[in-house]
Formats: structure tokens, C-alpha cells, sequence
């Protein structure tokens, strides 16, 4: 066996002196190769001959330091297993290294050894090290991690005996043969690709593990090697299982994704795998990516980065599709029409010539996959065909006509949303919408849209489809009403594809993309009437979000103006369904019991008034009238007469029963019924047991400060506030309401809980309820934002009315109701709304005399508001 010069004690005969000027020189060294090959990397030189630079660099100093502090004759070899093994070394990429020897030998040089382990990460080499026998190599790769480490090897100091041992010691005859190992490997990635959400289209993708990232890449070398024997993916094209076409597109995808990686390690200046916000946007810059007039230039390079995942996870599905087959047979095919059959279970065109340059045959596939929901997939020679056909895939705008009907058939046809789904991951929606390719994996730089446009699109046709599914949803309560009244649901499916489709193209991206939807609808011959309503959708599909989380709906003149605008029936249910949709589908955090209330309210509210008919818009006192008959129906069947009922009544505001709901009135009522004169009351219902949504009722005598002491409160038990409201009741009292989600659902506080902790605090002194300090969340700190404070006069000029703009983060509206009580303002009304790092919120305020705010108090408010916000932001 290779050896080297003598033990630690000996490895510097000259001392101490000449160990520090070996390692001083060797560090340097590092240090020297790494801005090379940093330089060589800026330049443009392809990655993959500079990790290849950089493991033969580490080779040479590893080798150096074997010969230091292994003795000449000793027994032992040594490898670079894994990633270092294959010769790639990012610039803090791990450094694993096998030492393989018989187990007497193993304790005969352990000194030896641990020198070398010792000097090794005193060069400043983070190497991580096993110590094993060829039996001790089988018996640990029982693991099929440590056998793919192990598939790695690649010989630094040992002779062929060595290599041939190791290579024995972990033979397909000893362990882990071919088809269980790729078998473990398919789990491993499935598994792998779960903890990711089986998606790449995250805001803070893992470069390595993530869904289509390098790690992909590796699974399917190692799958090779342990099948067929080979490394390179040309070898593969040799053996008939992978096409010269998917090579390439493999190794363009491989130098992409390395060259984010490296950069990557780069900028964060350490061993890092997840693009993280806190190198985005200075490895777009690393990178040459400059801001344009429609696109950010982080935003370009995630775009970059998506895309890639998405073609090596489509050619990855197509590899495990051919090594499965390689291992278990093609089997029987099973018919099913004149063109296509099932093979192993997988969609498959009859005809090895298919689509014959035909498009239509292109569509005809589509239809027979949503006739077989029983299909694993699509078989991979006919997704690499159709890979290949793509180019003749016309746009829509010069397609002929019999093809635009046949892609409205699919439209109308069986599971309309799942096949969506197959033509945009496949790159057919893409060719036939051009305007869908150019969002194809387009992030926006903010943490509101959790996902590409695309992603987010078709996340939104998913919840459509949910509406028609048989198996309700919980958390739509009245989506799944609505959908079987709409009169064609095709158009709402069209307009939940448009609704986005102009993100990143400059200017209003609804009126941009109305534009495209009303080219669409012309080109596929849709009726004027239809056309308008698909068009329309597409313009104001933020509307009914807009009307309902920043105004106050409980208003008739809101009311008044959003049926105005929406004009009739079926435009507002195809709107309230695509407005559900949407919010979902932009975040699985952002849907919640409250909004689907509100925006169920707004629909009832405003199908009331289209019924009445808009030249008659509801009074407030009518409006009145109806809610107090509603809420005595509601207390009656509670056991509650209507003389009992009439007496809680003067109890309430009477704008209460202009701004609350039946239900809600006759829930504080209850709560009221046993409650003394000038006791405080808190209430706390359940809006959905599924996502935590709570509603707190409290119900005081008023005091300066009061409304800062319950946010305040709310904050500190952890409830994140959606809404609140805050009416003032007969006799010095307050009515306020808020709807509040748990910032933690994992212990969330119980509804017991609550009433008891907040009465106790409102029961004492105010001025010592004060706001918890935070410390920021690290991602909000790459989102700031500038604050925008606004003030108008109110509808009736008696109040004032706040509009802040500005970061969110834990305790912002504790410490701006802070900043309201020690101004000695008073609260009248209160809307919350966060749009990820956004805030928007708008307070309709008042002096304590219940007078506007003047002049020189509005200053004020502003500079407090400002030292405040501005000051926990920068903690």
C-alpha cells in the first residue's frame, strides 16, 4: 500500500517553527486558488472546470499532509468519496475522505491517523473522515447513503489492490443490487421532494436538494453507475436510455445551476445550499443581473433558476420512467383506441412516429389523458416526442380555427384543470399562449406571492375545480353553492388563466391582461357576451379584495359602489368565486375563516342590492330595521323573548346594527344577557375550527386608552389581529370586535384562555399594559419599506381618517395603538390588512372630545408614528 514520512511528532522535524510556515503556506495557498479560481468564475469560465481546479487543488495539499503524518509502510489508503469523490468541489463544499485499511491496522496507526485528521483542519480543510475495513465498507452500506458516497470513490493515495477491495467490498452481489438500489434511490428522491412541498417554486429554493436541483442531477449519475455501469450522461445516449437532445438540455441545466451554486458559496462566504433572501439580490448582482424597466434583476435570475428546475425535473420523471422499465420490462400494452394505449400503466402514443407533425394529434393526447384518471403519467418516448414536437405547436393568434376549437373542447371537456396542468408543465400552454410562457416561472421579489406566477396560476384553477368537485372543501363556505349556478364555467377557468398573465410586462397588469384575454376570446370565436365577462373578470379581479379587506362593507354607500360596478348577478359570482380562488392561491397562509366571511358578506350584501335594484339603494335606518328582526328570530330560538331582547338592545350602539351581522349581535347579546352595569365582558367564538380564526367581543366602560390596552393585550397572548372595530355604546361604553388568528397554531391559546387573561388586564390599570419588544424576523429585513402616512376628513367630518403604508412585523399595531393613547386619540374604527411584508392599515380617529384631528395634531401623529415604527424596524 502507498505511504508516506512519519507519525504527527515527526511529520516536522525542525519543530514548531516549521509547522507554522507549512500551515501559513498551505493556508495561503487555499487562499490563493480560491480568488483564482473566484476571478476564472467572474470571467465566465464554465463551473464545471472550476470545481474540477478545485478538488485537484485540495488533492495535491491532502496528499502533502498524508505524507507528513502517515508512515511509509503503513496499511492504509485513502479516498475522496461523494461530491468530492466525483471531483467537484464548490468553493465550501464538504470534504469527505474514506481511509480504508484492515481493522489491525486501523488500531496500529490510530496516532498516525489522528494527526493527519488534526492537520487537515488546521490547513483549514473542514474534512470529514471514515475510518473502515472492506467488511466494515459493506456492512455500512447497508445505507444506500453511504453506498452512493462510496459509488463516489476516487482514489488519492492507494494502488490497485486498494481500489479493487473497495470496489468488491460494495458489489451489486454483496449488497444493494441494481434494481433495489434504484428502487431505495426513487423513494429517496419522492421523500426528498415531499419536504419541499414537491415544488421547486419556493421564495427560498435549495440550489442542492431541493425539487430539480443539482441533487436530481447526482440521483440520476448514481442510478447509472449502480445500473449500467457508466458516469457520463453520453454513455447513456450510447446505451439507448437517455436522448442526445435531453443530454444537452441535462448538461446546459447542470452548468446553470452550478453556476448559481458557486456563486452562491461565494457571496454568502459559506457553505450554503438555499437561496435565501439574504443573498438574493447580491448574487443577482454577482451575476450581472441589472433592474430593467418591468423585472428586478433578482427577479430575472430566479426566473433563470425555476426554469432550469422545471426541465431537469421533466427529463428526471422520463429517466426513472426508462431505468423502471430497463429493470421490470415494458409489460403488456393495453389499447385504447386507434392512437394511444397504456404501458405499464403510463399514457403511451401507439404509433413511434407520433404526432406525425400533426398539432391536432397533440390535443387528441390531452383528451385521452383527462379520459383516464387512472394513467400514472405519460409515458416517457411519448413525452419526449412531444418534447420534440413542441416547435410545431402553433401560437393561438395564427393557429387555424379547427385547432382553437379543439383547445376549447379541452376547455369544456373532462377535468378542464388537470389537463391545464399537463400543457404547462410539458411546454404546450406555453407555445399556444405565448403571453403564459413569458410567466413561466416568474417570481416577484416580496414575501405576498409565495409562488411563480405560473405556480400561482395554476394554483388558482385548482381551487376553481375544487368548487365543482363532489367532496366539499371546508374552507370555502359558499364557493361550492355557487359554482353549480355559474352558466358556463369555462369562461371563470379562462379568466383565472388570464388574470396574471401581464405580471412583469410594464404597467397595469389587469388592463394589460384584459387586452390579451379579449384577443383570446375573439381568436377562439367566443360570443361578445362572453368575451365581455371573461374580459372584465381579467380587469377588476382585484376588485371584490380590494372592496372588502380595506373598506368598510357594513356601509351601504361601499355597498352601493361595488354593485354599481359589478352591475349584475352573474358577474358577481363569477367574480366572488375567482376572488376566492385567488387569495388562496397566492398563499397558503393568506386564507383564512375571516376572509371567507367577509367575502361572503360582501356577496350577500351586494346580491341585496342588485335585487332591490341599484336606483334604490338600502337606507340605513331600512338596513337597521332588518338586522334587529333577524337578530330577535335569532335570540327567540335561544330561549330569548323580545322584551328581554328589546332591553339588550338599548344596551348597543345603534350603528352596531348597521355594521355587524345578525349572528354576531345575537352572540354579544348572549354575552351581555348576565353581565352587570360597568362590568367589563369578553367574549371569544370559534369563526372555523381549521385554520384557528377567532372572534373577541369586549365590552367595557370607556376609558382614554382602552382600545391600545386590548390590541396591546391581544399581542402579548399572541393574536395576530385581521380587523378591528371599535364602536362607542350608550352610557360611556365600548362595542369593539376583532377577528384575530394565533401566531403559533401549534399551541394556540383556548378561547378560555383568552376571555380570562384579557378581562384581568382590562380590569386593572391601563398605562400598565405596554408593547412586548420583538426582535425582527430575519426576511422581513430585506423587504423594507418606505412609511406612507396619509390623513383625510372623514364622510361626515367629524373624524379623521389614517392611512398608513409600511413594513409588517410582530407588535406594529400594538405599538401604533402605543403611539394613539399616549396621544390621547380615540379610535372609531380600525382596518387591518397584510399583504406579506406589507402592511396596509386605516384607523378612523378622533380627539378624546370626539372632534377631527386639527393641523397641528395630525403633525404630531405623523412624527410619533414614524419615530416609532421607523425605530422597532431598525432594532
Amino acid at each position: 500500500m502507498a505511504g508516506g514520512a512519519g507519525a504527527r511528532d515527526a511529520a516536522f522535524p525542525a519543530g514548531a517553527d516549521e509547522e507554522a510556515a507549512w500551515l501559513l503556506r498551505v493556508r495561503e495557498t487555499l487562499a490563493e486558488t480560491d480568488a483564482a479560481l473566484a476571478a476564472r468564475f467572474d470571467s465566465g469560465e464554465p463551473v464545471e472546470r472550476l470545481v474540477a481546479a478545485r478538488a485537484r487543488s485540495i488533492d495535491g495539499l491532502i496528499r502533502e499532509a498524508w505524507s507528513r503524518c502517515i508512515p511509509a509502510d503503513a496499511q492504509l489508503a485513502l479516498f475522496a468519496v461523494g461530491g468530492y469523490g466525483r471531483g467537484e468541489l464548490f468553493p465550501h463544499s464538504d470534504i469527505d475522505l474514506l481511509v480504508l485499511a484492515a481493522e489491525p491496522e486501523q488500531h496500529a496507526r490510530r496516532e498516525a491517523l489522528a494527526c493527519l485528521f488534526a492537520l487537515l483542519w488546521d490547513m483549514g480543510l473542514q474534512a470529514s473522515h471514515a475510518v473502515r475495513s472492506p467488511e466494515q465498507c459493506t456492512q455500512a452500506a447497508s445505507d444506500p447513503t453511504v453506498l452512493t458516497a462510496l459509488l463516489e470513490a476516487r482514489p488519492l493515495v492507494a494502488d490497485i489492490a486498494d481500489r479493487g477491495a473497495l470496489e468488491a467490498s460494495i458489489a451489486p452481489q454483496k449488497v444493494w443490487p441494481a434494481r433495489d438500489y434504484f428502487l431505495a434511490k426513487a423513494d429517496e428522491q419522492r421523500q426528498r421532494h415531499a419536504r419541499f412541498g414537491d415544488t421547486s417554486d419556493n421564495l427560498e429554493p435549495n440550489l442542492k436538494d431541493g425539487p430539480g436541483g443539482l441533487r436530481d442531477l447526482h440521483t440520476l449519475g448514481w442510478m447509472a453507475l449502480r445500473s449500467f455501469g457508466v458516469r457520463e450522461r453520453d454513455a447513456l445516449v450510447g446505451l439507448g436510455h437517455l436522448g442526445a437532445d435531453e443530454a444537452a438540455a441535462l448538461d446546459r441545466e447542470h452548468e446553470a445551476l452550478g453556476r448559481l451554486r458557486f456563486g452562491l458559496h461565494l457571496v454568502a462566504g459559506r457553505h450554503e445550499e438555499r437561496l435565501r433572501f439574504d443573498y438574493q439580490k447580491a448574487l443577482a448582482a454577482h451575476l450581472g443581473y441589472a433592474d430593467d424597466a418591468r423585472n428586478l434583476g433578482v427577479e430575472q435570475m430566479m426566473q433563470g433558476f425555476y426554469r432550469s428546475a422545471a426541465i431537469v425535473r421533466r427529463i428526471n420523471d422520463r429517466l426513472l420512467q426508462r431505468f423502471e422499465e430497463h429493470f421490470d420490462g415494458t409489460a403488456v400494452p393495453e389499447p385504447l383506441d386507434a392512437r394511444f394505449e397504456l404501458r405499464r400503466g403510463y399514457l403511451a402514443a401507439r404509433d413511434p412516429q407520433w404526432p406525425h407533425g400533426d398539432v391536432a394529434q397533440v390535443f387528441e393526447l390531452f383528451a385521452t389523458w383527462a379520459s383516464r384518471p387512472d394513467a400514472r403519467g405519460l409515458h416517457s418516448q411519448t413525452a419526449r416526442a412531444l418534447a420534440e414536437a413542441l416547435a410545431i405547436v402553433p401560437a393561438y393568434a395564427v393557429a387555424e380555427p379547427a385547432l382553437r376549437d379543439r383547445f376549447m373542447a379541452l376547455l369544456r371537456g373532462e377535468r378542464p384543470v388537470p389537463t391545464l396542468e399537463r400543457m404547462a408543465r410539458l411546454g404546450v400552454l406555453g407555445r399556444w399562449i405565448p403571453a403564459f410562457a413569458q410567466v413561466s416561472g416568474r417570481m416577484q421579489f416580496d414575501l405576498f406571492h409565495v409562488y411563480t406566477v405560473d405556480q400561482h396560476t395554476l394554483a388558482v384553477l385548482r381551487n376553481l375545480a375544487s368548487f365543482g368537485d363532489a367532496s366539499t372543501d371546508d374552507r370555502f363556505s359558499k364557493a361550492h353553492q355557487v359554482w353549480p349556478t355559474l352558466r358556463k364555467p369555462e369562461l371563470l377557468l379562462l379568466a383565472g388563466l388570464f388574470h396574471d398573465i401581464a405580471k412583469g410586462r410594464g404597467g397595469d397588469h389587469s388592463e394589460v391582461g384584459a387586452e390579451d384575454a379579449q384577443a383570446f376570446c375573439a381568436a377562439h370565436a367566443l360570443s361578445a357576451s362572453d368575451a365581455a365577462l371573461v374580459t372584465w373578470l381579467v380587469r377588476r379581479h382585484l376588485l371584490m379584495s380590494i372592496t372588502a379587506q380595506k373598506q368598510d362593507i357594513s356601509d351601504p354607500a361601499v355597498i352601493h359602489r361595488f354593485a354599481s360596478e359589478v352591475a349584475d348577478r352573474e358577474r358577481l359570482d363569477y367574480l366572488y368565486l375567482l376572488t376566492c380562488a385567488d387569495i388562496a392561491g397566492t398563499s397558503p397562509k393568506l386564507w383564512n375563516a375571516w376572509k371567507d366571511q367577509l367575502l361572503a358578506d360582501l356577496r350577500a350584501s351586494t346580491r341585496l342590492a342588485l335585487r332591490q335594484g341599484l336606483e334604490h339603494p338600502v337606507d340605513a335606518i331600512e338596513h337597521i330595521a332588518e338586522t334587529r328582526a333577524a337578530v330577535r328570530g335569532l335570540l327567540s330560538a335561544r330561549g330569548i323573548g323580545e322584551g328581554e331582547a328589546d332591553a339588550l338592545f338599548l344596551r348597543f350602539p345603534e350603528h352596531g346594527f348597521l355594521r355587524a351581522r345578525p349572528d354576531q349581535i345575537a352572540w354579544q347579546a348572549q354575552a351581555l344577557r348576565s353581565a352587570a352595569p360597568g362590568e367589563v365582558v369578553v367574549a371569544v367564538r370559534s369563526l372555523d375550527a381549521g385554520d384557528h380564526a377567532l372572534e373577541v367581543f369586549v365590552h367595557s366602560p370607556d376609558r382614554d386608552g382602552l382600545f391600545a390596552a386590548i390590541v396591546i393585550s391581544l399581542d402579548r397572548l399572541g393574536l395576530e389581529i385581521q380587523q378591528a372595530r371599535a364602536l362607542d355604546g350608550p352610557g360611556e361604553t365600548i362595542f369593539d370586535s376583532f377577528q384575530v388568528l394565533p401566531g403559533d397554531t401549534r399551541q394556540p391559546p383556548s378561547t378560555a384562555d383568552i376571555e380570562r387573561r384579557l378581562a384581568g388586564a382590562l380590569s386593572g390599570p391601563l398605562e400598565r399594559i405596554r408593547p412586548a419588544r420583538r426582535t425582527q424576523p430575519r426576511h422581513l429585513r430585506h423587504f423594507r419599506i418606505v412609511p406612507r402616512i396619509q390623513f383625510d376628513e372623514g364622510p361626515d367630518g367629524g373624524e379623521t381618517v389614517l392611512s398608513l403604508v409600511c413594513t409588517d412585523r410582530p407588535g406594529l399595531l400594538a405599538d401604533i395603538a402605543h403611539v394613539l393613547r399616549a396621544r390621547r386619540l380615540r379610535v372609531q374604527d380600525a382596518r387591518i390588512a397584510t399583504f406579506g411584508e406589507r402592511a396596509e392599515d386605516v384607523f378612523r380617529l378622533t380627539e378624546s372630545d370626539n372632534s377631527a384631528l386639527d393641523a397641528g395634531s395630525r403633525a404630531a401623529l405623523r412624527d410619533a408614528l414614524l419615530s416609532r415604527i421607523d425605530g422597532e424596524a431598525n432594532r
